[in-house]
């Protein structure tokens, strides 16, 4: 046996969820330009979750079960008044979602019927978890979801207390729908991990959580705008990329380990970056953007991957740049949830084998003789 640096290459498992052929991304075979383009986040979940796009009784039906599952358990919005202010986002998250297990009715039920329930619950109390970490650290009440809100909206509302404008909505959708899911990352593959012992849903999500927390996972968009923040100015760009280009240093959100011929989620993120600038009155994280993107691609031949965009989407938005992951989060629990549905489904403990490279031979050596 030879080992596979980061499994690399290595085929782990079967998946009928999502796939990755060549630039072309799909969801149960739909094609990511298709559902980015005309669906809203709930169908996209139904998707995952029940292997077909809904019909208009259906989605209706699932959004109203939906909108009466986002409120959290009041012991924790208490343990989230009771985290440190400057906590980092992921961290809180992570713990918050731990200790929802324990109002969990259905935590140690596996059955299919029981999962779904809790997959139901997860992705919308996650989200009303984020917005209320966000108001409880700036000395705001959290917010209850608004049942005449959808996903997208309601999230929007719950972070800033007002509701959001058509366009924010549109970009905010099609973030959330372009992040649902994508194949075996590493994210995904912990919570299968996890969940392949037989241990419960929401201990997954936190296996999940706590990967994506990572920078080389979750935490890249944040980096890209910690980038443009730091160049500044458009006129700075050049500089700045012919130092990165001179030390051989990475470009944040260019190039993907898995896209060789560009991540065909960024063309959305890049078009409702530009929108939302113009709204904003203000282009210049758009336009910022876009000059790296053709400088690094004319230099070095790299393509913007899904993050690239999604900082600037997410900054004119209004979000701040350490709640870029936990959203990220939010969108992925859809995915998150349907593998591990599928993996109790057809499960066999996840163990992979080591190449060893240590010592052979040894011979044991008395104490007193050492």
């Amino acid at each position: 046996m030879t080992a596979s640096k980061g499994l690399e290459g290595i085929i782990a498992a079967q998946s009928s969820i999502s796939s990755i052929v060549g630039a072309t991304l799909t969801y149960r075979g739909y094609n990511i330009d298709d559902l980015a383009t005309n669906s809203e986040f709930e169908e996209v979940v139904y998707l995952l979750w029940y292997g077909k796009l809904p019909n208009i009784d259906e989605l209706t039906k699932f959004k109203e079960e939906l909108n009466s599952m986002g409120n959290l358990p009041n012991e924790i919005i208490e343990t989230i008044k009771k985290f440190p202010k400057d906590v980092n986002p992921m961290a809180a998250l992570r713990t918050a979602v731990s200790t929802l297990s324990l109002y969990d009715p259905d935590m140690q039920d596996l059955s299919d019927e029981a999962n779904l329930r809790k997959a139901k619950r997860l992705l919308t109390q996650i989200s009303t978890i984020v917005a209320a970490f966000h108001r409880v650290r700036n000395d705001l009440e959290p917010l209850s979801p608004d049942p005449s809100l959808s996903f997208a909206e309601n999230f929007l509302y719950m972070l800033n207390g007002e509701k959001p404008d058509k366009i924010s909505i549109e970009a905010f959708n099609k973030a959330l729908v372009l992040h649902a899911d994508h194949e075996f990352n590493a994210s995904t593959f912990a919570s299968r991990v996890t969940v392949a012992t037989l241990s419960d849903m929401h201990s997954g999500i936190v296996s999940a959580i706590g990967t994506l927390k990572g920078p080389l996972h979750g935490g890249a968009n944040e980096r890209v705008m910690a980038m443009l923040e730091e160049i500044g100015e458009l006129d700075r760009i050049e500089a700045y990329l012919e130092e990165k280009f001179a030390k051989k240093e990475k470009i944040m959100g260019i190039g993907h380990r898995v896209y060789k011929q560009g991540d065909p989620r960024a063309k959305h993120l890049k078009e409702m970056s530009r929108q939302l600038g113009e709204l904003n009155g203000d282009t210049k994280w758009y336009d910022m953007s876009v000059k790296i993107n053709e400088i690094v691609t004319a230099k070095i031949g790299l393509l913007p991957n899904v993050d690239f965009y999604s900082a600037s989407v997410y900054t004119y938005l209004g979000i701040p740049r350490d709640l870029f992951t936990p959203i990220f989060a939010i969108s992925r629990t859809s995915g998150w949830t349907a593998h591990m549905m599928e993996q109790y489904r057809n499960n066999r403990l996840i163990r992979p084998r080591a190449e060893y490279t240590g010592p052979t031979h040894q011979e044991y050596v008395p104490i007193e003789k050492r």
